[in-house]
């Protein structure tokens, strides 16, 4: 952040003694440089973008910058290895603006003025005292008096990182005690670069926001010289963050030319970043990119039938999916003890992946198993076929080698909502006990006017024994896209963390599309479109109970059991179950994800 030049002259910390006057022991300021400060406290031609990352710096200077830049390189490039030496320092600049005026006195140093004499030895040995990282400040030695500047008085701070590879663009100045520096390249005007050489030493002071330090450092005689950026991910990450906020805030209030710049800046940040935040950002970043071109997503067969196939490898790959099937199982199974003829409803067939754990605990029951009938329900398939029917196939041939008697129909539907009581072949009670199931499907309908209230009142007239639901734990419905945007980053940052722990595969990768896809709906869509409206268990629970429902709690038995389930998965290491109110939930460290929660008709219905 640029600051008033006079506020650091003719003072000094408390704890240093008193002040002193800003005449000889001031830093030596060129007059061109009081311009450019009083032409920026005018605010005149500030970069938008750096604006919005908090940093006020001119446009004109970081174009002057790239210039000086280039000629920086083409003189480095004809000066032999040991000429470079002079040119190591330890200097950090805190202003991005500040680059210009370290630039000029490199190009000084490597082609000096005729007749002009060293300016190492021409000017005056600047030191820091660095002994407490809270209390770094800026002396000049060999004088009577020293001007003495704060460091904690700038924004930006240097922390150590990693080196990747980049294309080389603009310099700053990177310090870190106790470690060997090299010079770098970086591809932003608030990115920390050092430069390295055998031995070290620093004359003169860069403008008034400058820290320069005397060092002495080795590095191997066989060490590449190639340049690289000092990226320093967390701090890169903290920034990520910010851009990605932002980003959706300038969305939010249709500042589409923000917008625009900061999902570039998203993608330039989240390469520096590894794993699970790269991801996630990558994702994010598509999804607001979508929405600020007005790119939506497709919402055909096709694309429901790629999501079917991608919930495959989402169930391969960790336990969300078998947890709600497993949990979902325990409470019909427990609902079905002692019934000879049960029919299970199922609002999210899919694959079917649900149901052979079921009927091979039906087959295992004392006093034989019953007479099980399924209808699924499920999208038409993109060419056509006949997809749920060979699903109820594969179920049959089951069913027959482990002795269950088995009927089966399938259903396709756009919309759990175009469903009817009347198209199901109900029976009655007496003969049949039914239970109705939906994973991942009810919040599908919120976006639907009169949709989820229609569905809940097709489940009264069905006046199952128990309705599981299994939802995502988290508020992706709400009014406000901003709040939307904040709880979402949150919640699918905690389900990729979580997926790290799972070795490299094709399962592992479909599974992150698939919960990008995820992010994309709820992110670049609206209206109808917008299918991704989780809500949370309080949420449902207002709804069902409006709708005359009322909790089943699910047993302890299903709590132990969970608990033995996630054991497969990273040995345990991470999840979570939790049970809430009679429902049990699935979590990553602290944070819930999923819920199952059971429900019956309430007695006044």
């Amino acid at each position: 952040m640029k600051r008033d030049l006079h506020q650091y002259q003719g003072r000094l910390p408390n704890n240093h003694g008193t002040s002193s006057s800003s005449s000889s022991s001031s830093l030596p300021v060129s007059k061109d440089k009081m311009m450019m400060v009083k032409e920026e406290e005018d605010g005149g031609n500030m970069d938008e973008l750096l604006a919005v990352l908090g940093y006020k710096v001119r446009s004109s200077e970081m174009a002057e910058v790239a210039l000086k830049l280039e000629q920086l390189e083409t003189m480095m490039g004809n000066v032999q290895e040991d000429g470079l030496s002079q040119l190591g320092t330890d200097t950090v600049h805190y202003n991005p603006s500040e680059l210009y005026s370290w630039l000029d006195n490199m190009l000084t140093e490597l082609n000096p003025p005729p007749g002009a004499s060293d300016p190492i030895l021409t000017s005056p040995e600047i030191v820091i005292n660095n002994n407490n990282n809270n209390n770094s400040f800026l002396t000049a030695a060999g004088g009577d008096s020293s001007t003495i500047v704060p460091a904690s008085d700038y924004d930006l701070k240097v922390i150590p990182g990693n080196a990747i590879y980049q294309p080389r663009s603009q310099f700053a100045i990177d310090s870190s005690s106790n470690q060997n520096k090299r010079l770098k390249s970086c591809s932003s005007p608030d990115s920390m670069v050092t430069s390295t050489s055998t031995a070290t030493q620093i004359g003169g002071v860069i403008g008034t926001t400058v820290m320069t330090t005397t060092t002495t450092t080795t590095t191997a005689a066989a060490e590449s010289t190639r340049s690289v950026i000092l990226v320093d991910s967390q701090d890169n990450g903290v920034r990520l963050v910010h851009a990605l906020m932002a980003c959706a805030e300038a969305v939010q209030q249709n500042n589409l030319t923000i917008a625009e710049a900061l999902v570039k800046q998203i993608g330039c940040l989240a390469v520096s970043q590894a794993g699970a935040m790269r991801k996630v950002a990558t994702y994010f970043a598509e999804a607001l990119a979508r929405r600020i071109y007005r790119l939506s997503p497709p919402q055909n067969q096709i694309d429901h039938s790629l999501s079917d196939t991608l919930q495959m490898h989402f169930y391969e790959t960790c336990p969300y999916l078998k947890f709600a099937h497993f949990t979902a199982n325990q409470a019909i199974l427990e609902a079905f003890q002692g019934k000879k003829r049960v029919h299970v409803i199922d609002f999210s067939m899919n694959q079917g992946l649900q149901w052979p754990a079921l009927m091979q605990a039906l087959a295992l029951r004392e006093g034989g198993p019953p007479i099980f009938r399924l209808t699924g329900i499920g999208p038409p398939a993109p060419d056509n076929s006949d997809q749920l029917h060979e699903v109820g196939c594969k179920l049959a041939q089951l069913a027959e080698a482990i002795h269950v008697e088995f009927e089966y129909r399938g259903f396709v539907a756009n919309s759990l909502a175009d469903l009817d009581a009347s198209m199901l072949e109900l029976r009655p009670s007496e003969i049949e006990s039914v239970a109705v199931n939906s994973v991942f499907e009810l919040h599908k309908l919120l976006g639907r006017p009169g949709g989820i209230e229609k569905v809940l009142g097709v489940v009264k007239q069905i006046k199952p024994v128990i309705f599981t639901v299994v939802e995502q734990e988290s508020n992706h419905n709400g009014p406000v896209f901003l709040d939307r945007f904040t709880e979402s980053l949150h919640y699918y940052s905690t389900l990729f963390d979580s997926l790290e722990g799972v070795p490299s595969s094709q399962d592992k990768v479909m599974s992150e599309v698939y919960l990008g896809k995820q992010i994309c709906n709820l992110v670049a869509c609206e209206g109808p479109d917008r299918v991704e409206r989780h809500e949370t268990l309080s949420q449902w629970g207002i709804r069902f109970g409006s709708s005359g429902f009322a909790p089943a709690h699910l047993g302890s038995n299903a709590f132990k059991q969970a608990s033995m389930l996630l054991s497969v998965f990273n040995s345990g290491q991470g999840y979570r179950v939790e049970e809430n109110n009679g429902c049990l939930m699935l979590g990553w460290h602290t944070r819930p994800l999923i819920t199952t929660s059971a429900w019956k008709l309430s007695a006044a219905h």
